[in-house]
């Protein structure tokens, strides 16, 4: 067993007795011993129905720090402008934090006035948090009830990583560094609470296929990278509960006549609802914080690409990652959303919602262009280019002066890597 795991075969029957729409995200904290280079990682893949993200850069009461946020409505209804949402983000402390829906918590009389506030949390602590140990005593000096429900997952500089299911009154820690809870250093999570009531686990389907591709993985000795999830989690159309499994059937499928290229959309890790995938690669204990770098795809992930985002206490955030005086929106996000709609979920009618094309998504035959092809191939190249530079700044063979001058001067450049790479769908 690789992660937390503890439910029933007669719950498992129970929960798929009936589909249950709600929206939630797929996540994981992953401690430096089981990532490819020592340093940990928390990936957010959410899904929302405010599907216009953002990025963008604060200045906190104590650190800076840059987050994702809805590019429309990012101040939270009947809150003050101090009260802002953020959804994952970093700060120049190397902490950083995240949320899940989790809807098997609270069982409380809390008024719907005083809950959400999730995004609200985040963005407070990470203008005032170190680490781990300074995000606890923010939870434990809260004012009841906290107005959440959720599971949050966190990781920090000094080799912190761990997720705190977090209710109205209290909340629970599960440490990815310890070996009885994480065996192998790593925690999968989705819209249900391990410490919650048993009968209301939602997303465990997708809870399913994460935590196999991640142990899978695991198992053949590799350690996790951000690309490793954006590609292999981020764009799987697996369902390990059904036993599905597009990415690699689809072109025999297809050959055999079992798939026109029309299917369900039915609890993939991407879906109808997904937003953006982050991954925020930290440092390892004792390293320097602002080594620490997001990784963030806009809209739908095989839609979009993964832009390489600096830690830094300036705003050094690329124009298509952020909002513009022309609009709320950010570029990136908007590419990617375009395609989606005219290439993956191009139906409206009558119950069309309810399913996607695939046949853009994979190549078959002949064909050699498909979205999950071009998206992988962009995120490489953009690597390619990055990751010389961030090696010789973490080296110490630039400054970070010079590094950053150098990265405002490349960062157009991953914008035009990624219009190359997906010219055929880009309207």
């Amino acid at each position: 067993m690789k992660h937390i795991h503890f439910i029933s075969i007669s719950l498992l029957l129970f929960l798929f007795a009936g589909t249950v729409q709600s929206y939630g995200c797929t996540a994981a904290v992953i401690s430096g011993k089981a990532t490819a280079d020592g340093r940990p990682l928390l990936w957010k893949h959410r899904d929302t129905d405010m599907l216009d993200n953002r990025l963008e850069h604060f200045k906190g009461a104590v650190y800076s720090f840059t987050g994702l946020v809805n590019s429309s409505g990012s101040i939270a209804p009947g809150a003050s402008d101090s009260d802002r949402e953020v959804w994952i983000g970093v700060n120049t402390a190397g902490f950083a934090l995240m949320n899940t829906a989790s809807y098997n918590l609270n069982d409380d009389d809390v008024p719907s006035s005083l809950m959400d506030r999730e995004g609200i949390l985040i963005y407070k602590a990470l203008g005032i948090c170190k680490d781990l140990s300074d995000f606890e005593c923010f939870l434990d000096t809260l004012s009841r009830p906290i107005g959440v429900q959720a599971t949050f997952g966190a990781i920090d500089a000094y080799g912190g990583a761990a997720i705190y299911e977090a209710g109205n009154f209290s909340y629970v820690k599960y440490d990815a560094n310890d070996v009885g809870t994480a065996p192998d250093g790593y925690i999968v999570f989705t819209n249900f609470s391990f410490s919650g009531r048993s009968e209301d686990r939602l997303g465990y389907e997708r809870y399913m296929t994460a935590s196999s591709i991640f142990d899978e993985t695991w198992n053949k000795g590799k350690g996790f990278t951000p690309d490793f999830i954006f590609d292999s989690l981020s764009r799987s159309y697996r369902n390990e509960f059904t036993g599905a499994d597009y990415n690699r059937d689809y072109a025999e499928m297809k050959e055999l006549g079992f798939c026109s290229g029309i299917i369900p959309e039915q609890d993939f890790i991407p879906r109808r609802s997904t937003s953006a995938s982050v991954v925020v690669q930290g440092v390892r204990e004792g390293e320097d914080p602002l080594h620490s770098v997001m990784w963030a795809v806009l809209g739908y992930p095989v839609c979009g690409t993964a832009i390489p985002v600096p830690v830094s206490e300036s705003e050094i955030l690329p124009g298509y990652m952020k909002s513009s005086c022309m609009s709320a929106n950010s570029l990136m996000c908007d590419l990617a959303l375009s395609i989606k709609y005219s290439h993956v979920f191009r139906f409206e009618l009558s119950n069309g919602k309810n399913y996607m094309d695939i046949s853009s998504v994979f190549p078959s035959g002949e064909e050699k262009c498909s979205l999950l092809s071009c998206s992988i191939s962009s995120d490489r190249r953009i690597r390619e280019l990055f990751l010389p530079l961030y090696r010789k700044y973490l080296s110490g063979n630039i400054s970070r002066e010079q590094f950053l001058i150098s990265y405002l001067r490349m960062s157009p450049t991953f914008l035009k890597i990624y219009e190359e790479e997906l010219k055929n769908f880009i309207r």
